[in-house]
């Protein structure tokens, strides 16, 4: 029976992107098990594993704790498992963990996959924090028997900056979107009226969506800034929370759109509040390969989002607008809501594409990866 350790810095990235590889593996009959930060409070988590491990780190990544307390307790837990594949993700749990199994004194190791869910550097990014992201990925590069890349441009990245060789590099395009449950046929028009009613929308309220958390890569700022440029019977909602929302609800209240600026908190009704609106819109500075825009055209709603890594993977270019562009981010809503039948053929066109980011897809992806490393491993043992 193979033994599989997923290891991320915090329980919330096992909740929300990997379940159903656990559940995949150990319907499969693998022993499959997770590490992560407090992991144990997580109900989630503690019921679709095996076993699941607490450790003490912090996403500080300058953090003593890091690499005093949380090596020793990765050792700990290998040395009793014994585990044949370590999945590491997130930077912090991947560095260090990566850092605790190189330094472990055991002469049968596990093979080790890295997911890179966006490397932090990246075109566009500081030039000091690139390099300094760049020879930290590099470094932990030796310590790599898999590196996983979600988008072209850390594919292309690995591969010239050698962070790990050719053959070692998978890309995999994302973590998988759940097609059958983002599909628009499974959204009642009851609930999309029954939101909008909640919202006080009119029939002649347009609503736009951005599902993300409130810091500052996500570039809120703009995106409230560019609304306010948008005629008065248009509405936005802002889905998600974080320690810059105080600081946006007051913008919103200077632009004089407070009242049709909707701060809606973290909601479990995801699929309804896309196919509520004419399209969503993602702004970021940085992002890996966004779900929330994958999950949008599964819906069949048309994405507007930031010509960057990640989204511009995923979206036609007359949906794209440079970074920090207010002006461009209104004219593309603007654009929507002028054209709303092209803008519908887009979301259309985009649920196509999805068929090649579903999570089955990728799931596949995941068993090839993890034969090929477990062969590896029982050759070298024999």
């Amino acid at each position: 029976m193979p033994k599989l350790l997923i290891v991320t810095t915090i329980p919330a990235t096992v909740r929300a992107f990997l379940l159903p590889y656990i559940a995949h593996f150990r319907a499969q009959g693998w022993q499959v098990d997770a590490m992560a930060a407090a992991i144990t409070d997580c109900s989630e988590c503690t019921t679709a594993c095996d076993r699941v491990w607490d450790v003490t780190w912090s996403r500080n990544p300058l953090d003593p704790r890091n690499f005093i307390d949380a090596p020793q307790q990765i050792q700990q837990v290998l040395a009793q498992q014994n585990y044949d594949l370590v999945h590491v993700h997130t930077p912090v749990a991947a560095f260090v963990t990566r850092y605790a199994i190189n330094r472990w004194q055991n002469q049968r190791k596990p093979k080790v996959i890295y997911t890179a869910h966006g490397f932090h550097f990246y075109h566009g990014g500081s030039p000091v924090k690139n390099t300094i992201f760049l020879t930290l990925e590099k470094l932990a590069g030796r310590w790599t028997d898999y590196l996983v890349v979600i988008n072209r441009e850390d594919e292309q990245a690995a591969k010239q900056h050698q962070i790990v060789s050719a053959a070692k590099i998978r890309y995999m395009p994302g973590i998988g979107v759940d097609t059958n449950y983002y599909n628009p046929q499974t959204v009642a028009r009851t609930d999309v009226a029954q939101l909008r009613e909640e919202l006080g929308l009119t029939s002649e309220n347009v609503l736009f969506l951005s599902i993300a958390e409130f810091i500052p890569r996500k570039r809120h700022r703009d995106l409230l800034q560019a609304f306010a440029l948008l005629k008065p019977h248009t509405h936005l909602a802002l889905a998600g929370t974080g320690v810059l929302q105080p600081q946006l609800q007051s913008l919103a209240a200077q632009l004089g759109i407070a009242q049709r600026v909707h701060f809606l908190g973290l909601r479990r009704d995801i699929p309804v509040l896309i196919r509520a609106s004419v399209a969503t819109l993602l702004v970021s500075a940085q992002e890996g390969l966004p779900r929330s825009v994958m999950e949008s055209l599964s819906l069949e709603v048309p994405v507007i989002g930031t010509q960057i890594r990640g989204i511009q993977d995923l979206l036609p270019s007359e949906l794209l607008v440079p970074l920090g562009d207010i002006a461009g981010i209104a004219r593309v809503m603007n654009w929507v809501l002028e054209h709303p039948q092209a803008a519908q053929n887009l979301g259309k066109k985009g649920r196509d594409r999805m068929a090649d980011y579903d999570l089955r897809q990728i799931m596949a992806m995941h068993e090839k990866l993890y034969t090929e490393a477990l062969l590896c491993t029982m050759s070298k043992s024999i």
